[in-house]
């Protein structure tokens, strides 16, 4: 097996994909192009999905990609278990091919097991890899014996948990995955261990999905006018098993930049468990960070801009539990763009832009932080006292509406604490407070009338019908 950096793996990927007739089209967005279904680009697919509903045509029928996707916040989120698993980012790039109406399964299994197994390109051991398949796919439990070689006790069927492949409405099918063995040591210690087990040994680095149904999102599934191949191969966890690394926080292309944390947090990476997880959290969330305000998304209350600021400010309290109590984050995104810009060129012609973003979200949380941390802290002192493992709605609403602490760092903090957040109250206590702001306005505008200001309440006149340019007094 060769030992292959993020970047040589992604270089080999596309060229070997191009070599089999492909071409090579650039990621798209993070924001999802007139998708209103998907939060965020979660998968190399979505910018093909009216290709395979066979509403848009290319002038190719074979594609290569980088995909960046993040998986955070929605359906599909992998926050909550960041920097506590081996295997899970909320950003991280899909290498894919895809055909449109072109090859099917036979091609797309053989190519896999070509590119993984071959000297010339990946090197893996053909023996430590176990081919899975949907339990009722009996044509691709078919091609990997009798026509690749695998031996019968290495593919293993599962169901449609792990073998369909779907994310909300749109294409999607049932899907054959290649999982690497990572040896008993990483594995759970259960007797019936093997693919698909939710432990570490396993670790899945290739998804050959056979698109040829739509879901209508009420999962109710439709033929599509054409058999379709959508590959899904995460780029870091096929680095970690080529690079023989623990996690996907070790391959290179992430640790250079938990190296730029450790610099500027003084935290050693290794130490204990608990500055690991922060180490990865920072690590984590400022990938997703850098490449979300490159691609337009800013920090706000909502929608994306929301999963955003969730993210810096889980950063910023990590930051401060490494010791750090000033603005960092700003400085550890340049280490981010200097990894990506090879593949994402973008980032360095933003790069001014996106420092300054994340430094001005950093300042203005550094204000509401500490006083928020010291409240809830007393709080939790105070549940704890009487036994209680819930935290009061109301003590949550008092630090979100006065400290401008959010409920979501409250809950992780909590979580960390072996406590929950009675959300029903907080909830309650919310809808009340928009309710008196809703009065508010409305008395507020009742107020005005009738009196005079001595204000010039003749409407404006839009000139702009007739002039250019026009004079007028503000």
């Amino acid at each position: 097996m060769q030992v292959l950096t993020g970047k040589e793996i992604r270089q080999k990927f596309i060229k070997f994909f191009e070599e089999k007739g492909h071409t090579h089209v650039a990621s798209s967005s993070l924001v999802p192009y007139n998708d209103p279904t998907l939060l965020f680009s979660n998968a190399g697919m979505n910018q093909f999905k009216d290709v395979f509903l066979g509403l848009e045509k290319r002038n190719y029928t074979r594609a290569t990609t980088s995909q960046k996707c993040v998986r955070a916040g929605g359906k599909h989120n992998d926050l909550d278990t960041v920097g506590r698993t081996a295997r899970h980012h909320t950003f991280f790039e899909m290498l894919g091919n895809f055909s449109f109406g072109d090859y099917f399964k036979h091609e797309s299994l053989a190519w896999s097991w070509e590119f993984l197994t071959s000297p010339e390109w990946v090197g893996l051991e053909p023996e430590l890899l176990y081919p899975s398949v949907y339990e009722h796919d009996d044509e691709a439990y078919d091609i990997w014996i009798n026509e690749i070689g695998v031996p019968k006790e290495r593919v293993v069927k599962l169901g449609k948990s792990d073998n369909f492949w779907e994310h909300g409405s749109g294409p999607c099918g049932p899907c054959s995955e290649i999982y690497y063995d990572r040896g008993v040591e990483k594995g759970c210690g259960k007797p019936d261990c093997a693919p698909g087990c939710d432990c570490d040994r396993f670790m899945e680095v290739w998804n050959n999905v056979f698109s040829q149904f739509n879901n209508d999102g009420e999962g109710n599934y439709t033929d599509l006018v054409q058999k379709n191949i959508d590959t899904g191969m995460g780029l870091e966890r096929l680095a970690c098993v080529s690079q023989c690394v623990d996690s996907l926080f070790d391959v290179d292309t992430v640790m250079n930049i938990t190296n730029k944390v450790s610099e500027i947090t003084g935290a050693t990476y290794g130490k204990s468990h608990k500055m690991d997880v922060s180490l990865r959290v920072i690590t984590d969330h400022i990938r997703s960070a850098t490449f979300m305000i490159g691609d337009g998304i800013l920090p706000s209350n909502e929608g994306r801009g929301y999963v955003l600021r969730r993210l810096l400010r889980r950063d910023a309290r990590h930051g401060k539990l490494l010791g750090v109590n000033e603005p960092f984050l700003y400085k550890v995104c340049d280490m981010v763009i200097h990894e990506n810009k090879g593949a994402y060129p973008d980032l360095a012609d933003k790069q001014d832009y996106i420092t300054r973003v994340i430094k001005v979200e950093e300042e203005n949380f550094a204000k509401t932080i500490d006083t928020g941390l010291r409240i809830l802290n007393e709080l939790v002192d105070s549940h704890k006292s009487k036994g209680e493992t819930m935290f009061s709605g109301e003590d949550a609403f008092k630090l979100y509406d006065t400290y401008g602490f959010p409920l979501d760092l409250t809950q992780d903090i909590l979580e960390e604490q072996g406590m929950t957040v009675d959300e029903a109250a907080f909830t309650k206590l919310m809808e009340e407070q928009k309710e008196r702001a809703r009065a508010a306005r409305g008395d507020m505008s009742n107020a005005w009338q009738g009196l005079d200001l001595g204000l010039d309440n003749t409407p404006t006149a839009f000139t702009g019908y007739d002039h250019e340019e026009d004079g007028g007094t503000i």
